[in-house]
């Protein structure tokens, strides 16, 4: 039991005021800086409180960077990586939880060791798997023989080739295995008294109805948090989509690769002076769907990481 005492209450307060401010001010500044004129924002003085012209810098943002198809881009790719990785990490955990097999242990290690491999270590094999997604069978096709068999035999040269670039499949699934969601959801799992899978057992309930109708609904505490941080990961990707998305004039890419253009390198604005307002509202518009997520979610993803729902 922790004893409340002045000392330790003003403590706590001091360290989360800290906290708050580290968060605050970055928002803050980008905010004040949205709201400048080019001849202010590039002042040595620092600004401390809002201008007048946010609409006028949001409107430059919005039509420089395109942000209108690059915002709709990272609404797809957020919410198909974040459901994808909600459902993939739900069957795995499920699989390795409730079936017995052999190795299932060190299958479950060999997935939690790739919390040590992020993406920007494997984005080579990965980028090569989706600009050929077949290229793995193609390969095992060209070194067993039957390529070339099946070729001397009927003439058929076998060519596999699904080129996943420039495209919202391409973006999603290279991204929806999660080893940090199969543990969340077998930590979980392992929770669950064993009464209730054998009295879904004796209802006749076999194992996609009792995922289905026992643990999901109980999970959605923790389905609500993965959920959030998923789609946090996902809108926040910049390597990714920037490979992924080769045709910037025709797909197009997401909303934080396409802030790039918005960073002036010489003058955009005739006068020689770089317009970092436009750049800074360009950022407000990219931060504010994951902010409003998170604020809408809070609750649930608090819930989702300290309670159960049993």
């Amino acid at each position: 039991m922790i004893e409340r005492t002045p000392l330790l209450n003003l403590a706590t307060y001091a360290i989360m005021l800290l906290g708050a401010i580290m968060v605050f001010v970055p928002l803050w500044l980008v905010y004040v800086g949205a709201t400048l004129t080019v001849r202010e924002i590039n002042t040595p003085e620092l600004h401390l409180f809002a201008g007048s012209h946010l609409i006028e810098n949001i409107q430059a943002a919005w039509a420089r960077g395109h942000l209108g198809g690059r915002l709709f881009n990272s609404l797809i790719m957020s919410l198909g990586v974040a459901f994808g990785k909600v459902v993939m990490s739900a069957l795995t955990a499920f699989g390795l939880v409730y079936f017995r097999f052999p190795g299932r242990v060190v299958v479950f290690w060999l997935i939690f060791i790739t919390l040590m491999l992020p993406l920007e270590v494997r984005i080579v094999p990965t980028y090569a798997v989706a600009a050929n997604a077949l290229w793995p069978f193609q390969s095992l096709l060209d070194t067993t023989g039957l390529s070339a068999f099946i070729n001397a035999m009927s003439g058929l040269h076998i060519a596999l080739e699904w080129n996943l670039l420039n495209s919202y499949t391409g973006l999603i699934l290279p991204l929806i295995a999660t080893a940090t969601g199969t543990f969340l959801y077998r930590q979980f799992f392992l929770t669950v008294p064993d009464e209730l899978l054998e009295a879904a057992r004796m209802d006749g309930a076999g194992p996609f109805r009792f995922l289905v109708e026992f643990l999901l609904p109980l999970s959605r505490a923790n389905m609500a948090a993965l959920f959030t941080i998923m789609f946090l990961y996902a809108w926040n990707q910049y390597l990714w989509p920037l490979l992924a998305t080769p045709d910037r004039a025709g797909f197009g890419t997401t909303a934080v690769v396409e802030l790039k253009l918005l960073a002036p390198t010489v003058s955009t604005n005739g006068g020689g002076t770089p317009d970092w307002n436009v750049a800074m509202a360009g950022c407000l518009i990219v931060m504010l769907p994951p902010l409003l997520l998170v604020a809408f979610m809070q609750r649930y993803f608090v819930r989702g990481l300290i309670a159960t729902e049993k």
